[in-house]
């Protein structure tokens, strides 16, 4: 990943989509460049979790300068980590998407913004039919499926083949850190098959949960091919990310970005 910075702001970028350029805008915002205070410092981008709605405001504001984006424009879901994945268009510019966690389009200057704090970021482009999804998998969303939902639903919209689809898998919180309970466990074990390369021991005898390498299962079981993982643990780096895990959910959420460019269809 490439580490970014426009007027103090800081976000990443994946080295896979820098063959696009011109064809795609993305980006992965840390915590630096913002306005935010306390727990909340800098560039937190979700209200409802106490942060001052301006601070909030103004961050999503200085997000957007900075990616290319319109903050009118902004389409996002209201994550319930669930494996839905819903379609989106022009109409749905500056609106909340309900009951999902993906959305998927082909839609030119239609800016997509999904919120984390160590769940993972995964993105998909589809450079032949012009085409993307944005997904937020945490670990109930991982065992559900949500990116196989992502990747069956370009095959449905857009007539994705996974051959042609780049994918990649941003910061989150890594199997260092990522200690689990029984539950978590019994799902994984559920749905995967080989769950305990997904399962690495932990302390004292607690299993850790493995998200980079499920959500890159995914991708991998669905056809895919061109995958990168950013392997940064969010909670070993709260300098540079907020991490729910490591700060006791005392933190804020940072976004990770996608748009297709051009001229709307």
């Amino acid at each position: 990943m490439r580490r970014q910075q426009v007027d103090g702001l800081a976000y990443c970028t994946f080295e896979s989509f820098a063959p696009h350029e011109g064809e795609l805008i993305h980006g992965i915002t840390t915590r630096h460049g913002g306005v935010s205070t306390g727990r909340y410092r800098s560039l937190n981008v979700s209200h409802g979790l106490g942060d001052d709605p301006a601070a909030v405001e103004e961050n999503l504001q200085r997000t957007c300068r900075a990616l290319g984006l319109c903050r009118e424009d902004l389409v996002s879901p209201n994550q319930r980590h669930t494996a839905n994945v819903r379609r989106v268009g022009c109409a749905d510019r500056g609106h909340v998407v309900f009951n999902c966690d993906g959305l998927v389009t082909d839609a030119c200057e239609v800016p997509l913004l999904l919120r984390y704090a160590d769940c993972a970021p995964v993105h998909i482009y589809d450079p032949v039919h012009q085409a993307l999804a944005l997904v937020h998998s945490g670990w109930r969303g991982t065992v559900q499926g949500v990116v196989r939902a992502a990747l069956e639903a370009m095959a449905r919209e857009f007539a994705s083949r996974p051959v042609d689809l780049v994918a990649a898998v941003g910061p989150s919180i890594g199997p260092c850190c990522y200690e689990v309970g029984d539950d978590v466990v019994d799902a994984v074990r559920a749905v995967f098959d080989r769950p305990d390369e997904l399962l690495p021991a932990g302390s004292w005898g607690q299993r850790r949960f493995d998200l980079w390498a499920a959500n890159r299962r995914w991708l991998v079981d669905g056809g895919v091919r061109q995958i990168e993982v950013g392997e940064i643990c969010t909670a070993c780096r709260t300098d540079e990310f907020y991490s729910h895990r490591a700060e006791a959910g005392k933190t804020g959420h940072f976004a990770a970005t996608m748009m297709l460019q051009g001229r709307p269809r």
